[in-house]
């Protein structure tokens, strides 16, 4: 999952190198403003797996389908 939210936030990175260097700005606030895209987009993709993570782990399994799978197990 590190690797994924690493990735977007390169994506991000290098599209917002694209796009800042298009408005003519210095080179050191290109790569300084697309760095803090980068942090922000991490941060943000973080989070929103984190909540992923808790809403999916909230959800109740039937028991009666769990009771069934361990009783084909032993048989």
């Amino acid at each position: 999952m590190n690797k994924i939210i690493i990735r977007i936030g390169a994506l991000f990175f290098f599209l917002s190198l694209i796009f800042f260097s298009q408005l003519g700005l210095p080179i050191i606030d290109i790569v300084v403003r697309s760095f803090i895209v980068f942090i922000f987009t991490c941060i943000v993709t973080s989070l929103i797996m984190l909540l992923l993570i808790k809403a999916a782990s909230k959800i109740p399994e039937p028991k009666e389908d769990i009771t069934k799978n361990l009783n084909s197990k032993t048989s």
